[in-house]
């Protein structure tokens, strides 16, 4: 017996030496990206949808099951417009989803506010309609918190109070303290529809994410993740280190460098539907395009004795699509049951809806390409004109059309794609003067608003911008003439800024009995028949934006505005 117990004394010695040296030192934390997902359920060619995005996440948490780390699974906002799959239900579907995806948290981004009122107006067009209806009954149905720190209510001048809609949160994974800050793009109420965000401002990233993130190390915050719904580009992922083939002037770039060292340790980006991959100023920054076509992982290696972040590896934007068979860290990829149920049963519900055909057949696809010429902007801004009495139509051709229209017979499905906005046709009597202010606003930058029915020519003169309009015949547009212009109600409430010289103090009216522009384009695609051909919409040889100069510094000062010529 004496020898048993000194034995057994002897090996738990052994053990009391050996366990530590066995334990690691650190733990693995991986920090999963959403961003963008823009309702995308199911698989739809280079988008995985969720149901494979959750296969993906299954094996990660598989893989830290067995090593004792954990999976925070992050969302940059724009969760649930964009499909009719998710649409039909106001982004119902896409709430369930991750509730059973296990979202850790999810920030709101601009697309939130779109859906308007619960029901089917998409702006308040009653007393008894909450402009934010929608949105608020999708946070009451999250089981994760939507976060919002620098959405603030103007009435209070701080951050909104919904129910399950807070600055930040702190989580605990794998026995460390972690915090989490949800914030938008400071021109995150340019970008959707007015009338759904009275009462409401976004204050400045940057002293906001000091804030929040300054009381969450007070609190014993190991490590600080920011879901920003805010963006940049990057189009080389070899080195995380390397940023030259990123846009450094990019918001959340900013962001990034302006911060604090150390306060912030990793950034989930969105917004621009672009990759990053990338460490800036000592934070880790990711973003995966959007619509699925890729999630975002960084792999953090923590302190088990102090939670001190020790090293980090930033993946390249992971392709979310998979075949049959295939694995992911040695792990067999099956996506989840209940998100298949989900997608499926929403999938039936829109099919009957998106497969009805309009009658018209495309003999080429009209793709979706970031120019303000292509042949598709050109298609939507002139269907537009040719459906009302009218003499100029105006779209935001960049952001306002989300998807190509694919060769052969065109279904609803495919106009519902191209343009999933519940926007309102707006029509409006604006001069020629103020069309020239519009104009030349816009002229030095990239994302031009199209239109059909006038060219403008703009060139450096001795005097500043010369702006000159001609009507489509050659007429030239003067200054005291009045047009009447068709546009939509996210442009005639002042989003993407392109109208702003023709809003007056009181807002442009906007007739609700007019009809969705969508509506608008399938009626015009079903009355037209036929067959269209992208040769015969492309303007390039004689383009509706004629620059004839590079657009000098000391030729747009003034905010762009008058030493035009006037007419």
């Amino acid at each position: 017996m004496r020898r048993f117990i000194l034995f057994f004394a002897g090996l738990l010695a052994l053990a009391a030496c050996v366990a530590p040296q066995d334990r690691p030192d650190t733990v693995a934390i991986t920090i999963v990206g959403l961003n963008d997902v823009h309702g995308q359920l199911a698989a739809q060619d280079d988008r995985g949808g969720l149901v494979s995005v959750s296969a993906y996440v299954a094996a990660l948490r598989d893989l830290h099951a067995r090593d004792g780390g954990a999976v925070l699974l992050i969302d940059a906002g724009d969760m649930w417009q964009g499909t009719l799959e998710s649409n039909l239900g106001e982004g119902e579907a896409i709430v369930a989803a991750y509730n059973a995806l296990g979202v850790t948290a999810a920030t709101i981004g601009n697309h939130e506010f779109d859906f308007g009122p619960l029901g089917p107006a998409s702006t308040p067009t009653s007393p008894d309609h909450a402009p934010r209806g929608a949105l608020r009954q999708r946070a009451r149905e999250a089981d994760f918190p939507l976060l919002a720190a620098n959405l603030i209510d103007t009435s209070t001048d701080k951050p909104v109070t919904w129910d399950n809609v807070q600055p930040s949160i702190m989580v605990e994974a794998a026995g460390v303290q972690v915090g989490v800050i949800g914030v938008m793009t400071e021109e995150a109420l340019h970008t959707t529809i007015a009338a759904n965000t009275p009462g409401l401002r976004v204050a400045p990233i940057v002293p906001t994410l000091v804030r929040e993130a300054t009381a969450l190390r007070e609190r014993g915050a190991n490590l600080i993740i920011v879901a920003a719904h805010a963006g940049s580009r990057c189009t080389e992922f070899g080195n995380p280190h390397d940023t030259s083939s990123c846009n450094m002037d990019g918001e959340i770039m900013q962001v990034a460098e302006a911060l604090p060292a150390g306060l912030v340790d990793h950034i989930v980006a969105g917004h621009v539907h672009q990759g990053i991959a990338h460490v800036v100023n000592g934070i880790s920054i990711t973003a995966s395009y959007s619509s699925t076509r890729a999630f975002s992982r960084t792999d953090l290696q923590v302190s088990r004795n102090g939670g001190a972040l020790i090293a980090r590896t930033v993946h390249a934007p992971q392709p979310a699509v998979f075949a049959a068979g295939a694995a992911y860290e040695g792990i067999a990829l099956q996506g989840d049951a209940t998100i298949a149920q989900i997608a499926d049963e929403a999938v039936d519900a829109a099919n009957a809806i998106k497969n009805r055909e309009l009658g018209v057949t495309l003999t080429a696809p009209f793709e979706l390409v970031p120019d303000v010429e292509s042949a598709l902007s050109n298609l939507m801004t002139e269907a537009m004109l040719d459906s009302f009495d009218a003499d100029i139509a105006i779209h935001n051709v960049f952001g306002g059309i989300r998807s190509g229209l694919p060769a052969g017979k065109l279904t609803y499905g495919a106009v519902y794609q191209m343009f999933p906005f519940d926007n309102v046709v707006t029509i409006h009597e604006i001069s020629g003067q103020a069309l020239r202010e519009i104009v030349a606003r816009k002229a030095a930058v990239r994302r031009k608003p199209g239109f059909a029915g006038m060219r403008a020519i703009v060139r450096c003169g001795p005097d500043g911008m010369e702006v000159t309009l001609r009507r489509d015949d050659g007429r030239v547009i003067r200054d005291g003439d009045t047009l009447r212009v068709i546009a939509n109600n996210f442009l005639a409430l002042g989003g993407d800024d392109i109208l702003t010289p023709a809003i007056p103090a009181g807002g442009l009216e906007i007739n609700q009995d007019l009809p969705l522009t969508r509506d608008t384009l399938v009626q015009w695609f079903e009355t037209r028949g036929g067959t269209l051909d992208p040769a015969d919409f492309r303007t390039h040889d004689n383009p509706k934006w004629q620059v004839l100069d590079i657009i000098t510094e000391s030729c747009a000062a003034d905010g762009l505005y008058l030493s035009l010529i006037h007419i």
